[in-house]
């Protein structure tokens, strides 16, 4: 016979389940050149976009070096931009922590947060740039065992105040700091605002609490936090103590003739159950707007789309799809969303971050 919790949590599914199946398609813009970096400069992959109060952008770039082993390369830069896109510096410039960029965010009081996988660290740093805080440590060069990180099955038991490829950050309104740690550690790690380890709350697994992938993590006024589970394919929305509340999930079929932005089409056999990386609706990235009435936006890598959704899950509409052209994504890594008519998605596989102005008015034409 099934537990109650069992029965809850099947009913709490379905009724995710029975929401967004179905959304418009929203039409949009993209701003073409937006980014303006000088001539000796580029880009790598775009794996972080946010933006501060002054509407200045910060991405995070796997870029900055290209000296070096292409299996070890050092890939972690931040570039600022004004709200026009110009260049206006490089932040962090040979930091200790820079080795493999995955995600950047900027807190109420426009510090700069750098969420490092390839160094197991996340960096707070001042407006200025200068580091404010250090959480994690990176492995040891003068370790005699010094090698890549290592991934045994069962994963080693997390330690208090260490990260195994951490990946995103999220803030609420007491400056507490909520870490999604992340690829191996599979949970969520809660610290004050003074530094102070508080607590933790995940494991490996498929159940409420439970985390396959901890890819992207945000809060909303409320200080509900999102934390996308992306391999489970769902968003688990939590209290500030780690209590599970509810799930969302993103039910929206790929066209039949879909094609993924790099690799084979994936195996969609009972996908919306199955979930995976590459399966429509799983969470690459959360952002949710300031307000007053906030909407959030997450991405997919296949079919490649960015959706809009209500915080109690119901998707508002969605658009674009995987490609190569403006208005088109390849794999959409980190989202800032100043409004909900205006975001900017940092991409992987085009090396870019593109500027959207969705109309709020209208859906896409065909």
């Amino acid at each position: 016979m099934k537990s109650w919790f069992t029965v809850l949590f099947g009913l709490l599914c379905s009724s995710a389940l029975a929401q967004s199946t179905s959304a418009p398609e929203l039409k949009f813009d993209s701003v073409p050149n937006f980014i303006k970096l000088p001539p000796d400069m580029h880009l790598g992959e775009a794996s972080g976009v946010a933006m501060n109060s002054k509407g200045h952008l910060y991405v995070y770039s796997r870029g900055g070096n290209s000296n070096g082993p292409a299996y070890g390369n050092t890939a972690s830069q931040i570039l600022e931009f004004d709200r026009d896109g110009n260049f206006v510096r490089e932040v962090g410039k040979n930091l200790y922590a820079w080795a493999f960029a995955h995600m950047v965010r900027v807190d109420k009081d426009d510090n700069i947060w750098a969420i490092d996988k390839g160094s197991d660290m996340i960096i707070k740093m001042s407006p200025e740039g200068r580091v404010l805080m250090v959480f994690g440590r990176k492995s040891e060069a003068s370790d005699e065992s010094a090698h890549p990180l290592a991934h045994p099955k069962p994963p080693l038991p997390p330690q208090n105040g260490r990260f195994r490829q951490p990946t995103d950050v999220a803030f609420d309104r007491a400056g507490n700091t909520y870490i999604s740690d992340g690829y191996i550690n599979s949970r969520v790690a809660k610290v004050s605002k003074d530094g102070d380890w508080i607590k933790s709350w995940g494991s490996p697994g498929k159940g409420p609490g439970q985390f396959d992938n901890v890819h992207t993590i945000a809060a909303d006024n409320q200080d509900n936090i999102y934390v996308g589970d992306r391999n489970n394919r769902r968003i688990q929305v939590f209290d500030t103590d780690g209590n599970f509340k509810r799930e969302i999930r993103i039910n929206i079929p790929a066209p039949d003739d879909a094609q993924p932005a790099i690799g084979d089409r994936p195996n969609l056999a009972n996908w919306p159950e199955s979930g995976g990386t590459q399966t429509p609706g799983a969470p690459w990235t959360i952002c949710i707007t300031p307000g007053p009435n906030q909407v959030m936006f997450v991405a997919d890598s296949f079919p490649g789309r960015v959706y809009k959704l209500s915080l109690d899950g119901k998707v508002l509409g969605w658009l674009g799809r995987s490609g190569k052209q403006l208005k088109q994504f390849g794999w959409v890594h980190e989202i800032a969303c100043p409004s909900e008519n205006e975001i900017y998605v940092g991409e992987l596989l085009n090396w870019r971050v593109q500027k959207l102005l969705i109309n709020p008015d209208q859906r896409a034409e065909r």
